[in-house]
């Protein structure tokens, strides 16, 4: 069961965070602050005497010290808990991620939104607690979600082939289609780069597994993924390229020994 904090400074949008959080079965305390000063202490108070925080959702426009200038004082601890912003500005979304915040939530929170933000806290808490235990699994997946028409529609990485990034969004594309999420490219490559993500441009990612081919054509070198061939700039060509060396090693059969 997750352990939150919720902050805002706005006691009637504090008090209906911290009544959608309780209505969450996932969730088995909620704690409450109404500024980031207050929030911090509970944080140290509670990370000090060795107790469990999972994540703080909290606004980021708040009087003295805002959102972000917490997250950022979040990673003098050792074990920062996970942050979840939920504010009626959608101008600070990249700085977010870049912070490494879980989820970016806007005024007025939708139940089903907020749902989904539990949700993958849930799903990063129980894999993280399995990674510890040395029990988590290499090929662990991992579902993005992306507003679609109105509605929240759950996509799985592995079905991801590359990404491209449009100013403050990316662009996942997958055989079914491409859907745009609002996060920085750098703050996705550093997170699917365990999972076999390769940068081959300074706006494109790439699964590596999906790549088939590497082409040469005049010194400019291009991956072929699914039906496109995509560009590899100068400066990852030669990452890209001992990359599918090593791949192609490690799938090769081992040499017969003679009788």
């Amino acid at each position: 069961m997750l352990r939150v904090l919720a902050v805002d400074d706005e006691v009637p949008a504090l008090e209906e965070l911290v009544r959608l959080l309780r209505a969450d079965p996932r969730i088995s305390h909620v704690g409450c602050a109404a500024d980031s000063a207050a929030a911090l202490r509970d944080v140290s108070r509670v990370l000090v005497a060795g107790e469990r925080l999972d994540a703080v959702f909290l606004d980021i426009r708040m009087p003295g010290l805002d959102g972000l200038d917490f997250t950022r004082l979040l990673t003098g601890f050792a074990a920062p808990p996970h942050v979840v912003f939920v504010t009626a500005h959608d101008d600070c979304a990249v700085t977010a991620y870049d912070l490494g915040a879980l989820d970016y939530l806007l005024k007025p929170v939708r139940p089903e939104r907020l749902a989904e933000a539990v949700r993958r806290l849930d799903e990063v808490v129980r894999r993280n607690a399995a990674a510890e235990d040395g029990a988590e699994r290499p090929d662990q997946d991992e579902m993005v979600p992306v507003e679609l028409a109105g509605r929240t529609r759950l996509v799985s990485r592995r079905a991801v082939t590359h990404v491209e990034a449009h100013g403050d969004y990316v662009r996942l594309h997958t055989q079914e289609g491409s859907f745009l999420v609002r996060m920085p490219l750098a703050a996705l490559a550093r997170r699917w780069q365990p999972a076999g993500f390769i940068r081959i441009h300074r706006s494109t990612l790439v699964a590596s597994a999906h790549i088939s081919e590497l082409r040469f054509d005049g010194g400019r070198a291009a991956v072929q993924v699914g039906g496109e061939l995509l560009p590899v700039s100068r400066r990852h060509t030669r990452e890209v390229r001992d990359l599918l060396v090593r791949r192609f090693r490690h799938a090769a059969p081992p040499p017969e020994t003679p009788n």
